[in-house]
């Protein structure tokens, strides 16, 4: 409860942050509206219309008694309602985090698991090697050589778009996942080595249990908190890292709406996909904290 209440502020705070750099950017939106071919009167009409001619404060006031009644305005560049144009787009990002985080964990923990297991080895220094490069990559970049590689070269998979089902969900899926699981990787090789020289793995050895069963039963289950922690700030990254994943592959999710919606001045939009963007990552921390307990029940009974 106290986690909840302290959100309130927090969402405040992102509220206010985004109000007041959206307006600090440079060009009018009753301009990009009008087009270039409109007159003055027109531009003025229509600055009227979105209540851009009041004053500084009552915008302010105007827009958190919206907020407050979950009302987050009208697009101005659709004229929809902005939670109408935001939820029309959050299944395919739901879909993209939602498949990244799969990969980079089943991906990550178990390349983790094999580098703590073989220490100081060839495939050791491979694992942390790859986690390091795909740590490291920019996701811009990374996107466009997968493009050059699958879809112009090898033509194996789709460039962008959403058209050809489960198989256009390839390259922007694995993009945005390489960076998590360089980093999942990381952490469960370094909880992994912690773990494994505790008393109670050697005594789980000394019993004869089998390995595959001290790896899991034992090592990797009390491991797993710096693990769960992890997982669930990437997830949280996963959605702000899918605003520049989806522009490259024309991917229709919220991250794509968020940039055409600043490029086109849309105020209520780009405030509205913030606002569920950290509504979101509030969310999943406190799902993180939750799952705490059930992973450690020592957390539970504290």
């Amino acid at each position: 409860m106290r986690r909840l209440l302290v959100a309130i502020p927090t969402l405040l705070g992102v509220a206010t942050v985004v109000f007041l750099l959206m307006r600090l950017l440079p060009g009018d939106p009753a301009v990009v509206i009008a087009g270039p071919q409109a007159t003055a009167e027109d531009v003025d009409r229509i600055r009227h219309q979105l209540g851009l001619t009041l004053p500084f404060w009552q915008q302010y006031l105007s827009f958190l008694g919206r907020l407050f009644h979950a009302d987050l305005g009208t697009s101005i560049r659709t004229g929809a309602p902005v939670i109408q144009e935001i939820f029309t787009r959050v299944p395919f990002t739901a879909t993209l985090a939602s498949t990244s985080l799969l990969l980079a964990i089943l991906i990550g923990v178990t390349a983790g698991v094999i580098a703590a297991t073989r220490r100081n080895s060839s495939m050791d220094v491979s694992i942390s090697g790859g986690a390091v490069f795909g740590a490291s990559m920019p996701t811009y970049w990374l996107g466009l050589m997968l493009i050059i590689l699958f879809a112009v070269h090898l033509r194996v998979l789709p460039a962008g778009g959403s058209d050809r089902g489960p198989i256009s969900l390839g390259l922007p899926a694995i993009t945005l996942a390489l960076f998590s699981t360089g980093l999942i990787a990381r952490q469960t090789r370094s909880a992994m080595l912690e773990v494994l020289g505790q008393d109670f793995v050697r005594t789980a050895r000394a019993k004869g249990a089998a390995r595959t069963a001290v790896l899991i039963r034992h090592a990797l289950r009390n491991a797993l908190l710096p693990i769960v922690t992890v997982i669930g700030l990437q997830f949280g990254t996963l959605l702000g890292g899918a605003v520049l994943t989806e522009t490259i592959f024309a991917w229709p999710g919220v991250g794509r709406l968020l940039v055409d919606s600043i490029g086109s001045r849309d105020y209520p939009v780009v405030q509205g996909v913030v606002l569920l963007l950290s509504v979101s990552f509030i969310a999943i921390n406190l799902i993180t904290d939750l799952l705490y307990a059930y992973v450690d029940p020592r957390i539970r009974y504290g």
